[in-house]
C-alpha cells in the first residue's frame, strides 16, 4: 500500500471511531491492513485534518503520547473525558474504551 493510500486509510478510520471510544496507533495500522506499521499510523496522524476526532488515538499503553502539560495534551485529555472516557493513573483502561474497529 502506498504511503498516501496508507494516510487515508487511516484518516478514514479515525473519522469512524465513535464518541467515548479510542483506537491506538496500532490498531489503526491493523485495521488500514499493515499490522506493524503503528509508527507510519502515527506519522498519519501527523497529517490528520483538524475536523477528524484526533484525540480519539492514543498509544499502546493507554496513554497520551503528547508531553503531559502542553497545550496538545491539555486538549486530547479534555475531550476525551468530556467524552467519558477515564483516565486513571494518566492512563485510559483500554479494555473498556477501545473500538473494536470497522469490522
Amino acid at each position: 500500500m502506498a504511503a498516501d493510500n496508507f494516510t487515508s486509510a487511516v484518516h478514514a478510520l479515525v473519522a469512524r471511531i465513535p464518541r467515548g471510544q479510542v483506537a491506538t496507533y496500532g490498531d489503526l495500522a491493523a485495521y488500514a491492513g499493515r499490522p506493524r506499521a503503528a509508527r507510519q499510523a502515527g506519522y498519519a496522524m501527523h497529517r490528520c485534518p483538524p475536523a477528524l476526532p484526533w484525540h480519539r488515538v492514543i498509544n499502546a499503553r493507554g496513554a497520551l503520547s503528547l508531553a503531559p502539560g502542553t497545550t496538545g495534551y491539555l486538549t486530547q485529555r479534555r475531550r476525551l473525558e468530556d467524552e467519558g472516557v477515564v483516565f486513571i493513573g494518566g492512563r485510559v483502561e483500554l479494555s473498556r474504551y477501545r473500538w473494536p474497529g470497522p469490522g
